[in-house]
């Protein structure tokens, strides 16, 4: 039932410059109370690729965690994997760029620019 109102609001949900929509906010949720992060950003770059405007599909995590420490990236990014395996099986979400840091590793960093978007039909 989660996963139907998800996909249909971002449907029709905007998400023009920094507001939330939806999608982006039931994700920050899920992981926050998942992994209770020192750090987390949850940011929809479905803007930046080649979909209708108000579709919230492509997104972008950056997340600090105790539980990282010690734990190869492949292996973060697979626990963040995990977390939101229901949302990537079901097409909530299409694309997910996963920046899973240690808290030794995080000292205030800021994103890397996302890859050119070479997809989506020419919708």
């Amino acid at each position: 039932m989660l996963l139907r109102s998800l996909r249909m609001a971002s449907s029709t949900i905007p998400t023009a410059g920094k507001i939330e929509g939806p999608v982006t906010a039931a994700i920050r949720k899920k992981l926050a109370d998942h992994f209770n992060p020192a750090h987390l950003e949850v940011e929809c770059e479905s803007a930046m690729h080649n979909v209708p405007h108000d579709k919230e599909i492509h997104f972008r995590v950056q997340i600090v965690c105790d539980k990282f420490e010690g734990l190869p990236l492949l292996q973060r990014q697979r626990l963040v994997n995990k977390c939101l395996a229901d949302e990537l099986k079901n097409n909530v979400i299409h694309a997910l760029r996963i920046d899973a840091k240690q808290p030794s590793e995080f000292q205030g960093q800021k994103q890397v620019s996302p890859p050119a978007c070479g997809g989506g039909g020419g919708k």
